[in-house]
């Protein structure tokens, strides 16, 4: 299978790494990007085909993973537009719809349109995807293959959902991250060095998600299970509660969702 990036940042370049591992061929692999300093460092690490331009690939082959931001994404494919042939196009841009997409590539079709997130840097990301009716069960397959290189994948039937996909799983590790940060601000408050509250922080953070993982009951089952009556637990989830922190969360990730469907319609405006 032959695959083309346009756009050779982060995730790209977390995508071609967890590809190689899993067995892909660097011989298959070509990226599109104006910039030198990224093409170099490409090529180098991996060696890989890089181009400054579409117009220097042949072909984009079988499958064509665009890895631009959507605002730039009107003018990144607009010289691709009536070039992709039968070749599977699998976005990651936030926000942007496949209608509008397929609009901008001249009325193609074959579109997977993805949602990964960050841990996908470490090989630990999750991604939503989900596809139009023109995409192949085994296009489909081949789209999997590529973002499972990174993590684990998941298939959503209605692209109308893929807002929530992002408001959870795109945009969640930002919360993570603030959780880890209000601990380590409270271990510094009740005394402890910070790399002592940073290392307590972050690693009952790794621990819970590795145990909620690996467990075959609700988190609400091993929540309760840490939570003595008339404990330590007991007292912070009530001033938790008291505080909101459960409802604060759900909003926000609603208000995440919102946002990512706000900005589809701009998108689609143009």
């Amino acid at each position: 299978m032959k695959i083309s990036f346009l756009g050779g940042g982060n995730m790209a370049n977390a995508l071609i790494g967890g590809m190689l591992k899993q067995g892909f061929a660097a011989s298959d692999i070509s990226v599109i990007d104006p910039g030198a300093e990224a093409r170099g460092s490409l090529a180098t690490t991996y060696a890989i085909n890089c181009v400054e331009s579409a117009d220097m690939l042949a072909e984009v082959g079988d499958l064509l993973v665009l890895a631009v931001k959507p605002q730039q994404m009107k003018e990144a494919v607009a010289p691709l537009a009536g070039r992709l042939g039968d070749a599977v196009v699998v976005s990651i841009a936030a926000g942007l719809d496949m209608a509008t997409l397929s609009r901008w590539l001249g009325g193609h079709r074959r579109i997977v349109r993805c949602m990964p997130n960050t841990p996908a840097l470490i090989g630990a990301g999750i991604t939503g995807l989900c596809a139009l009716p023109e995409v192949s069960d085994d296009e489909r397959s081949s789209a999997d293959r590529v973002l499972r290189s990174v993590g684990t994948t998941v298939w959503i039937a209605d692209e109308a959902r893929m807002d929530a996909v992002t408001a959870v799983s795109g945009s969640g590790p930002a919360y993570v991250f603030l959780f880890i940060e209000a601990l380590e601000q409270a271990a510094a408050e009740l005394g402890l060095a910070p790399e002592q509250g940073r290392e307590l922080a972050k690693a009952t953070v790794q621990g819970a998600a590795a145990l909620a993982a690996q467990s075959p009951e609700p988190v609400s089952v091993l929540r309760e299970r840490v939570t003595s009556k008339g404990g330590t637990t007991a007292a912070a989830l009530a001033v938790m509660s008291e505080k909101g922190v459960r409802e604060g969360i759900v909003s926000g990730v609603r208000a995440a969702e919102a946002r990512g469907r706000e900005l589809g319609r701009l998108l689609g405006a143009n």
